[in-house]
């Protein structure tokens, strides 16, 4: 995500998300916003998989990046930095759920066996991307009306291609959990969804300028303030 706004060093910097932190660790404070910028997609798409009101997302995030800054030292290296993160943000989420006494739907899907694969979602026939931005929007509306522990697997995992082993260490589950919860997800989608999906699930939930530059001037302003 680019703007004209930023520090080019921010935008333009190339190095993995370690170095990163290992620099901020170190004081270089205002590079804290590579991270920022580098996962706001992947943020936004994990909190709003728990929230039903965007509105309360952004919040959330910046809450998210902040406690992820302060906790960096505890920051191991075992899993990914974003699958580290992605674990913070889902807590907020529920957090603020748990918070506003809304209970997390526990519907029983009555999924049935032999669900197709979706992985075609992410690629497709040319053809079929013609108007994906409003196929994405009835997606959105599939995906919204999952529970919220099928909706939180299937976004991470085919939306945001996490692998089996991310989804479960992001979500502190078993792996076999996260397959039967993935599995699950598919079936109840299948009779819903049609072929013409196609490359749509990337246009899930786009997390774009202008609102990558509130987060982040948030988070960014926060940390100033607690420095």
């Amino acid at each position: 995500m680019q703007t004209g706004g930023i520090d080019r060093r921010v935008e333009d910097v190339a190095l993995s998300d370690e170095a990163v932190v290992a620099l901020v660790r170190e004081g270089d404070i205002p590079l804290y916003e590579v991270l920022v910028r580098r996962h706001n997609q992947k943020v936004y798409r994990a909190v709003r998989a728990v929230l039903r009101d965007d509105d309360e997302v952004e919040d959330v995030m910046q809450q998210a990046y902040v406690s992820a800054y302060q906790a960096l030292s505890q920051f191991r290296g075992e899993a990914r930095f974003s699958t580290w993160l992605v674990r913070i943000a889902v807590h907020a989420a529920r957090a603020r759920q748990r918070g506003k006494g809304r209970l997390i739907e526990l519907v029983e899907d009555g999924a049935q066996e032999g669900a197709d694969d979706l992985a075609t979602w992410r690629g497709g026939d040319p053809e079929m991307n013609t108007g994906s931005r409003e196929l994405g929007v009835v997606l959105e509306e599939l995906i919204a009306d999952l529970p919220e522990r099928l909706r939180t697997v299937f976004v991470l995992r085919e939306v945001e291609g996490m692998n089996t082993a991310e989804v479960a260490q992001a979500l502190e589950l078993s792996e076999d959990n996260v397959k039967t919860r993935l599995h699950r997800a598919k079936s109840a989608l299948r009779d819903r969804i049609t072929e013409r999906i196609g490359a749509a699930a990337v246009n899930v939930w786009l997390f774009e300028n202008p609102r990558c530059d509130v987060v982040a001037a948030g988070v960014m302003g926060e940390i100033k303030r607690a420095s």
